[in-house]
């Protein structure tokens, strides 16, 4: 889809800068497509069904600082 907006010159320099791309195309497609990605991710919990997540990140920061402590 072709479209024309208006996009403010600081925003446009800092999306090339870290979609690290000098097409502006290819930066605000990233930007878009990074968008909703992060939107849908926050409606996630709200979806219907269940299922178990267990958090783990506990356990591997413990083996991790235990595998730094065993290297030393």
């Amino acid at each position: 889809m072709r479209t024309t907006i208006d996009i403010p010159e600081d925003l446009m320099s800092d999306i090339l800068l870290l979609a690290k791309t000098r097409k502006k195309k290819n930066a605000v497609r990233l930007a878009l497509e990074e968008f909703v990605q992060k939107r849908k991710i926050v409606q996630l919990p709200n979806l219907p069904g269940k299922i178990k997540i267990s958090d783990f990140s506990g356990e591997l920061e413990e083996l991790e600082v235990n595998e730094i402590k065993s290297t030393d």
